[in-house]
């Protein structure tokens, strides 16, 4: 079975005009998304992610490359290729002058979704608009025109749902609230492209990630691969008297003092040992009083990836 998004070589250059210089956004991207996937798409602002989605929805052209959703070539296959993806986008764009009900017949109409087999009210409910439904779009508050967006990607059952940015700027009762929806969407099947730069929401949510930056895919592996591949750790120490600078006999560990006023130390586990670190603390008239370690998270390794790439 082919992947639910497969990306080969894609490129964009977009042109700089008369007086502005052609610029490179998409530098030869290759990217496999499976089928049942919860996937997340990382990168800094500038690094392509939004082209890469707009040329898989089909408002940016490519310059070159291929790219498939489901299977469909996204050019040849243009139709089956748009049935397949729902994109909730980054920007709040609505058409203010239909209510929430009536905005979500539409974009069924859209894409052909008989009367029958609409979910209308369904979707609504799941996305906590119920007492919204018949009121003008215009009307609605940040959060709520936001649940709107994902509603309308939805609409259709598509089997790939591209979010990008959802929950920017939204309180904490909508992300709980469309988080527990996205999941359940994807336990039944639907494949899920994230972006976000809340790098939390894509480490809990997220079993593979890909990072880009420049235009290139500079990582993209299941997300405990990634983990257990950055070879750093922390020891943090609590001293017995609080230290107003780290010791400089202590150099060759990178130390660091943190706002608690604990000493931190980063080494390799795959070539340092912790008894050499203590050993040279205690050569240095450090008393610990406590100590932990501390394991690299996504946003280590994505400030690792990206500054590397930069």
């Amino acid at each position: 079975m082919s992947p639910a998004i497969e990306i080969r070589n894609l490129q964009k250059t977009y042109d700089g005009g008369k007086k502005g210089q052609p610029k490179t956004a998409l530098k030869g991207i290759d990217l496999d998304v499976p089928r049942g996937a919860f996937f997340a798409l990382l990168g800094p602002n500038g690094a392509g992610k939004s082209t890469l989605i707009n040329i898989m929805a089909g408002l940016v052209l490519k310059s070159s490359g291929e790219a498939r959703i489901c299977g469909f070539d996204i050019e040849r296959e243009m139709r089956q290729a748009r049935l397949s993806l729902g994109v909730v986008p980054q920007e709040l764009v609505l058409d203010t002058f239909f209510t929430v009900r009536q905005a979500l017949d539409i974009q069924a109409g859209y894409y052909g979704v008989p009367l029958a087999q609409r979910k209308t009210q369904h979707i609504i409910d799941a996305m906590g608009l119920s007492d919204k439904a018949d009121i003008n779009s215009r009307r609605l508050s940040g959060g709520m025109r936001r649940r709107l967006l994902v509603a309308k990607a939805l609409v259709h059952t598509p089997p790939v749902l591209i979010l990008d940015e959802p929950t920017a700027g939204v309180d904490v009762e909508l992300r709980t609230q469309l988080w527990d929806y996205v999941k359940e969407l994807n336990r039944n099947g639907t494949t899920v492209l994230l972006t976000t730069h809340y790098l939390e929401e894509a480490e809990q949510l997220c079993d593979i990630i890909a990072v880009i930056n420049h235009g290139e895919v500079v990582a993209c592996d299941k997300k405990s691969t990634l983990l257990r591949s950055f070879d750093r750790k922390q020891l943090a120490i609590t001293t017995a008297e609080k230290l107003i600078a780290p010791p400089p006999s202590l150099a060759r560990w990178t130390p660091t003092l943190d706002a608690e006023g604990k000493l931190l130390l980063n080494f390799k586990p795959s070539k340092d040992a912790i008894q050499e670190m203590l050993d040279d603390v205690r050569a240095a008239g450090v008393v610990v009083r406590d100590l932990t370690t501390r394991e690299p998270d996504l946003e280590d390794i994505f400030i690792h990836l990206t500054n590397r790439a930069a």
